[in-house]
């Protein structure tokens, strides 16, 4: 499979996941019952429920209508066995971990994907899948450059500001991170050392410009020198990178309608920056930038 494809496939999976058909994917649908059990995304031992993955959406989307309009109450094999054998229980494959580096990545904690090629057999291009409910376990950590920076990011720092929110001096040492839900961010004190935890907002110059949550001074302009390190300690997915290198662990469907050469359906990722990694860094120069393909007409979910 050319490699463009494969990275577009990322991209196409990205958008069915914003159209909802990921999402059924937390509680399967049963053909046979009139109603739905919903069980929840994570079973008592700590498991990942994935439910049903449909190797041909068309096939499922096409049942789903003649259900709905009650045209089909399981009494046309013609229609069921086929419906039936189009089903993977993806909590039944195996579970596999591999290592690799990404080639892409898009959406987000809910139901986004990445691509990566496998260490060891370049030649193997997988495609992992973030649970839609949100509770895969995401870990993006490394160094980045401080141009790499942009408006959105939460970040950590240490500074001293004046009443108009201007620090003097450029700053050590910049976090990029994701808080935990519910954090409330401590007001920013004007002439006292602070540790700021603020949003992006942009980047004028050698200007850091934040934006912060609570206090009487709200907008910040920290100055960024030559010397300023910016670590990455996250759980975005935004944050994924061509050339990263990634640990995945996850269940596995090489079969009929996966994406690439097998979709992981991931129940964890550890992501290391490629600026961390000097080969990584390399595989991330010399990735091809890559176009939105069109729908292909395989797998769903």
């Amino acid at each position: 499979m050319p490699s463009l494809v494969r990275f577009s496939l990322v991209l196409l999976a990205a958008d069915l996941a914003a159209t909802g058909m990921l999402q059924a994917q937390i509680n399967a649908y049963n053909p046979y019952a009139d109603s739905q059990a919903h069980l929840p995304p994570v079973a008592p031992d700590g498991t990942l429920r994935w439910g049903t993955f449909y190797k041909s959406a068309a096939i499922q989307q096409a049942y789903e209508r003649l259900w709905n309009l009650g045209a089909c109450r399981n009494t046309n094999k013609a229609i069921t066995v086929p419906v039936e054998m189009n089903k993977v229980a993806i909590d039944s494959l195996p579970e596999e971990t591999f290592r690799g580096v990404v080639q892409a990545a898009s959406g987000t904690l809910h139901g986004g994907m990445f691509v990566f090629t496998v260490a060891g057999d370049e030649g193997t291009t997988l495609v992992a899948t973030l649970h839609p409910a949100g509770v895969s376990k995401l870990a993006v950590s490394g160094r980045i450059s401080a141009s790499e920076l942009r408006p959105g990011m939460t970040v950590r720092l240490q500074t001293c500001v004046d009443r108009r929110g201007t620090a003097a001096e450029p700053v050590r040492t910049i976090d990029v991170i994701t808080p935990a839900a519910g954090f409330q961010a401590d007001a920013v004190v004007e002439d006292q050392p602070t540790t700021v935890v603020g949003t992006v907002t942009r980047i004028q110059g050698t200007t850091l410009r934040l934006q912060v949550a609570a206090g009487r001074i709200r907008r910040l302009a920290i100055p960024i020198g030559p010397d300023t390190v910016v670590n990455v300690d996250a759980a975005q997915l935004d944050l994924v990178a061509p050339g990263d290198v990634v640990l995945v662990e996850g269940r596995v469907w090489r079969g009929e309608g996966c994406l690439g050469d097998g979709t992981v359906f991931a129940s964890a990722a550890t992501v290391t920056k490629a600026d961390a990694v000097p080969a990584a860094r390399q595989a991330r120069e010399s990735v091809p930038e890559i176009g939105v393909a069109g729908p292909t007409g395989r797998g769903g979910f």
